[in-house]
């Protein structure tokens, strides 16, 4: 979806709850100027950003993507949309429709790089499949490495984030299910 699209399916849930720009912006913590740049489409939101919006309507952050998705999907290079990280620190490519049921991310992480300056937890089941690279995975005190080809799955109620500790880039995909506010 476009960040028009975005913009549009946002608007419609701020319209569909009877929240002005204003009351969204109290309850979210947001900049009410925010919000109107991304219901115009002139910028992408952040992921934590999504998940702000999306706890104050109740909703998964799929739920902001598309209130109808296609039963047939085709995710291609160059039209996905993309997410940032917490922080900014990473961008997500979604490779999946909003369908409120399983969310699939595509990652490049920098080497040095982390997806976050400090660990997070969400509501979600989260699957990590290392395409190229080693990938660092901490998971409350226990740092796990996973290497090309290797996965690792966790309950994300425990507070975690991914690092490249290596001098490489590193490729990943992110499956989260339920998607998370």
């Amino acid at each position: 979806m476009s960040v028009h699209g975005l913009g549009s399916q946002l608007k419609a849930l701020r319209t569909r709850h009877e929240l002005s720009l204003r009351e969204l912006a109290a309850r979210s913590g947001l900049s009410a100027t925010l919000l109107s740049q991304v219901e115009r489409g002139v910028t992408e939101p952040s992921l934590s950003t999504l998940r702000r919006l999306a706890g104050v309507f109740g909703e998964s952050v799929a739920s902001l993507f598309d209130s109808s998705p296609p039963s047939v999907w085709i995710s291609r290079p160059g039209s996905r949309s993309t997410l940032a990280g917490p922080h900014g620190l990473i961008g997500y490519e979604r490779l999946t429709p909003g369908n409120g049921q399983l969310e699939v991310l595509r990652a490049v992480l920098p080497p040095g790089a982390a997806t976050s300056t400090e660990l997070w937890a969400h509501p979600s089941t989260e699957c990590a499949y290392v395409v190229a690279g080693t990938l660092t995975v901490q998971i409350g005190d226990a740092a796990h490495q996973v290497l090309a080809g290797e996965s690792i799955t966790f309950d994300s109620t425990q507070p975690h984030l991914y690092r490249n500790a290596t001098d490489s880039p590193v490729e990943y995909l992110v499956s989260v299910t339920p998607p998370s506010p």
